[in-house]
């Protein structure tokens, strides 16, 4: 298999990841700001999907080797591009 270096891929290594969260986000914040039971999906999903890359970067090093090296060099970020 091939590593994608272009589009979102690009820009970060798990981009997707935080599509999801977002997504996560969108179901919370119609509740409101009165409780924080609402936002505990969200909070969890943010452990769950970095929990998540972590091992995914572990596979992809066992996986890919040096090539995974290089991605990483030419693609820093994780999860959310210029931050993580």
């Amino acid at each position: 298999t091939q590593l994608l270096i272009s589009g979102w891929w690009g820009i970060a290594r798990h981009v997707n990841y935080f599509g999801d969260w977002v997504m996560a986000w969108s179901w919370c914040l119609p509740c409101g700001f009165d409780h924080i039971i609402p936002y505990f999906y969200a909070i969890y999903f943010a452990g769950l999907l970095i929990h998540r890359e972590m091992r995914d970067e572990h596979a992809c090093k066992i996986k890919y080797g040096k090539d995974w090296d290089k991605y990483c060099k030419k693609v820093p970020y994780h999860i959310v591009p210029f931050i993580y």
